[in-house]
Order: structure tokens, then sequence, then C-alpha cells
């Protein structure tokens, strides 16, 4: 059984999280599906991509409309102030 993930805040904590699940051997009982955060997607694929604690991301990462796209992973990105009205 998959368990889907949203991660609420894209701040240094968020980006920590998405990156070990990619750099850490990806489970596959684990699936990101969304990050709810008030910076656009091209903001959050950037932060992802540049990280200067950590250094350049090792896989791909890009932008599709309201995704982002890590390895070939979609992931809807929300910017919804109050997440109990996240879908």
């Amino acid at each position: 059984m998959t368990i889907r993930v949203a991660i609420n805040g894209y701040g240094r904590i968020g980006r920590n999280v998405l990156r070990a699940h990619y750099e850490g051997g990806k489970r596959h009982d684990l699936q990101i599906v969304a990050i709810n955060d008030l910076g656009d997607p091209n903001t959050n694929a950037h932060l992802t991509r540049h990280d200067t604690a950590h250094g350049k991301f090792p896989g791909t990462v890009a932008v599709e409309g309201d995704n982002m796209v890590v390895n070939g992973d979609r992931i809807r990105v929300f910017a919804n102030r109050n997440p109990a009205e996240l879908p």
C-alpha cells in the first residue's frame, strides 16, 4: 500500500523532506503528491535544484503548469494559506 504525502510549507524542512525522499533511496511505499507553499512553482523548483547547504539536486526538476516534476514524478503545487481548504 502506497502512502501519499503532501508537504505543507516548502521552506528548509519541506525541501529537506523532498530531498531525503529522492536522495535516500526512494521508497516505493511512499509518494509525495503535493506541496502547499505560497511560493510559485518556478521558485520552488529553483530552490530544489540549488541548495546553499546541500548543493545541487542530483536529479531532474522541471515545472509543468501548477506541477513540479521531480525525477519524472508529478507533484501538484498549491498556494493556499488555509490547509483545511486543500483537496
